[in-house]
């Protein structure tokens, strides 16, 4: 009665107010008599109209704007991705597709598409967003630095970390002074132009350090902890050096920048002295709540503005007033946490790839046109490499490091990235670096930032040596041996559970690793080992509780599927077991549409096309991440479906064909370690036409009569399967159950998917 109350309420005012709103049209369209108003009434002529306004609103400013944003995104993506694949930090590839884009490649062959979309008339916009999404990311770096790891290792941090700064430095003015009068603007004067060669020189890209050290497994190690000080040591010393710099080539000369920089001082004193405090008393206030009030952000973003504000004014670049903003926070992980949280996404994926396009705009590569202006490019790249790398593997190795943690240390320090492209962008603004030598010293930033993988590569062959992740106690050891690999909490503590009813009653000869591997770009150096022990802390408890003793494995990385599958391939595993991961699109209209389309717009699947492994996986029930597991282990591989697994005590195993003989024996480890019972279902007839399957269940029968049961029935029943806790199944059983559309399914427990 009600529901038929609310239709006739609602017929009744929506269409009694129609009625009136098409009677007050009709009156009003008298209204227009006498006023001039042009009525087109031909159907061509409406059609044109249109088209008119389709293109004015395409050339609107905004419209560009973002035209601009959606591509810019989608290439930078694509080109992180693409070098993540190699083994480069993706920013690498964020930068290449910012000279894509730019003159060098789009311009130059695309020159009417590029000015559609990149008319000079737009550039402004471009780059006061990319200098607002700079200002976010300063905000996070000076947030990410850890200023009690430079008090404890202060000592050696500062002579590597000084070191690594003059040497390039002075290597850099030296160079200035060789290039000054073919290279440096009329107008500039050579302290200027040597200045800003020296910096750009020195500089570390210290996001980028922290993220290969992390990707590589060393964080936890002595050399790790160094190289991380020695980075923000850097980073604090360079951004220092470079607010001087500035304030000194726009105040035109040394005696003119003391006013500029002693204004810099004046503020560094409040910061540190006035509004750290402040801060902090907020922090203290309000650190323990998991979630922050606006009035309480808005104090801390108004900060962070007002104090880019104050450097841009006094001459030392908003950039440096960010940086100061986040290295004050108060240094409590969970409050920082959240403030990178809210900032982070948006700087990083929205905003900061809009700076590596506007970069590349600037990228001319066609000026390096003469095979002179390559061999100057190769010099600056040479002077680079000695005095960041060189320099700083010297100074280690003269406080005592080894040669191999000094090179090390070098081939990390060396790394430039988009600190460099920072200082570059600077340089080219306050017109220090003509058109020609930034293309150059952005082709070495380039060079430097992918050299230095390599680098490490080559260090470690030489040394002989390995930045290896895996626990000596699993590589030496000859028992039986299983990995977990969990992505959270709760199918972490199934797959331990799983794990354990497999080798309960066999500790002394197997042992259990539990694996947990994160994004390096989701992860901040200064609160790693706090998210460790948070990401572990709920499986420690499991395995107190099922009292079975673990190894564990914590890896920041770019490509979570590669690094599982190599990880349990070096270790040697017996057996890796991994929970289902299910796809974005998974029960959607969206899913539905684009299944067709997967292997097309995946560059994953596009790669497995061309190398032939696509045809494995045709109709796959399986969700990207587990397809790309599946395809690179080399040992046997159980994927959990978890439907909240507590137990393992009842136990399905469907055979459908001889190859799934091997199941037998899991079927064996489990009625020896955790007395399950065991229903074997032979619904082919399987086992009559196999002495060998015939054999093992026989041997399982007269060993465990009690715990072997075999069922002839083709179709199971509902009632069956619910008291069931775990079937185990074949992956070519699993995947034409899936393709036959069985009832099975939708009445199945958790189930365990093996692959041989």
């Amino acid at each position: 009665m009600k529901n038929l109350k609310n239709s006739i309420f609602y017929i009744f005012v929506t269409g009694g107010f129609s009625v009136l709103i098409y009677w007050i049209l009709s009156k009003g369209k008298l209204l227009e008599t006498g006023r001039g108003v042009v009525v087109i009434s031909s159907t061509k002529t409406q059609w044109s109209e249109f088209l008119n306004s389709m293109v004015h609103n395409l050339q609107h400013p905004l419209a560009i704007l973002l035209a601009q944003i959606i591509t810019i995104i989608i290439v930078a993506r694509f080109f992180g991705w693409m070098f993540r694949k190699i083994g480069q930090p993706s920013v690498i590839g964020e930068i290449i597709a910012g000279i894509v884009l730019g003159p060098s490649l789009l311009g130059m062959y695309f020159p009417a598409f590029s000015g559609a979309l990149f008319p000079a008339v737009s550039l402004g916009n471009l780059q006061f967003l990319s200098q607002i999404g700079l200002i976010l990311f300063m905000f996070v770096i000076g947030m990410e630095l850890d200023l009690k790891v430079l008090k404890n290792k202060a000592k050696e941090a500062v002579v590597i970390s000084h070191a690594s700064i003059v040497i390039p430095f002075a290597l850099g003015v030296g160079l200035a002074y060789f290039v000054y009068h073919r290279f440096a603007p009329a107008s500039i004067e050579f302290l200027s132009f040597s200045l800003f060669m020296g910096i750009a020189m020195s500089i570390t890209a210290f996001p980028v350090l922290a993220r290969i050290v992390q990707e590589r497994g060393i964080h936890k190690t002595r050399l790790g902890t160094i190289v991380i000080t020695c980075a923000a040591a850097d980073d604090i010393t360079a951004w220092c050096i470079l607010a001087a710099v500035i304030a000194i080539v726009k105040a035109g000369s040394f005696v003119s920048s003391l006013y500029v920089i002693g204004l810099a001082l004046a503020y560094v004193g409040i910061m540190l002295f006035v509004v750290k405090p402040f801060l902090k008393r907020i922090g203290d206030l309000y650190g323990s709540k998991s979630k922050l009030n606006k009035p309480v952000v808005a104090i801390f973003f108004l900060t962070l503005i007002i104090s880019s504000y104050t450097t841009e004014i006094i001459g030392i670049h908003a950039l440096f007033g960010a940086f100061m903003t986040g290295a004050i926070m108060p240094d409590i992980s969970k409050f920082r946490s959240i403030f990178i949280n809210k900032v982070e996404d948006v700087s990083v994926i929205l905003l900061l790839p809009l700076f590596f396009v506007f970069t590349g705009l600037r990228t001319q590569i066609g000026l390096i046109n003469d095979p002179y202006l390559w061999k100057v490019t190769g010099f600056i790249i040479l002077v680079a490499v000695v005095g960041k790398f060189l320099g700083s593997a010297l100074a280690a190795k003269f406080v005592g490091q080894s040669w191999r943690d000094s090179l090390t240390i070098g081939a990390l320090m060396n790394t430039r990235g988009l600190m460099e492209l920072i200082v570059l962008n600077i340089g080219f603004d306050l017109g220090v670096l003509t058109s020609e030598m930034f293309t150059m010293m952005v082709i070495m930033a380039l060079v430097t930032t992918f050299m230095t993988g390599p680098a490490l590569d080559l260090i470690n062959l030489i040394f002989k040596t390995k930045d290896f992740i895996i626990p000596d106690s699993v590589v030496n050891n000859s028992k039986y041996k299983i990995l977990i690999s969990f992505g959270n909490n709760e199918k972490g503590r199934s797959l331990l559970r799983l794990a354990n009813s497999l080798v309960k009653n066999q500790k002394e000869s197997s042992s259990v690793t539990a694996m947990h591997l994160s994004l390096s770009d989701e992860m901040h150096s200064y609160n790693l080992e706090e998210v460790e022990n948070k990401r572990f802390l709920p499986i420690f408890e499991e395995s107190n509780a099922l009292q079975q003793e673990i190894t564990t494995i914590f890896k920041a990385t770019v490509d979570i599927e590669t690094d599982i599958a190599d990880i349990a391939n070096q270790g040697d595993y017996d057996l890796l077991l991994v929970g289902l991961g299910k796809s974005i699109f998974e029960g959607t209209l969206l899913g539905k549409v684009l299944g067709f389309t997967t292997r097309i717009i995946n560059p994953d699947r596009l790669i497995d096309k061309f190398t032939g492994k696509e045809g494995l996986f045709e109709n796959s029930p399986f969700d990207e991440r587990t397809r790309q597991i599946i395809s690179k282990t080399k040992m046997p591989l159980g994927i959990l479906i978890d439907k909240d697994l507590q137990e393992v005590k009842q136990v399905f195993i469907p055979m459908f064909t001889p190859e799934d003989a091997f199941l037998i024996d899991y079927a064996q480890k489990l009625i020896y370690n955790n007395t399950s019972n065991i229903s074997i279902l032979d619904s082919n007839n399987v086992m009559e036409n196999n002495f060998v399957m015939e054999s093992a269940i026989n041997s399982l029968e007269n060993k465990y009569p009690a715990q072997i049961t075999l069922v002839q029935e083709r179709i199971m029943k509902k009632e069956f399967l619910a008291k069931q806790n775990l079937m185990v199944i074949s992956l070519d059983s699993w995947k034409k159950l899936v393709d036959s559309q069985s009832v099975w399914l939708t009445n199945v427990p958790s189930v365990l998917i093996l692959k041989s």
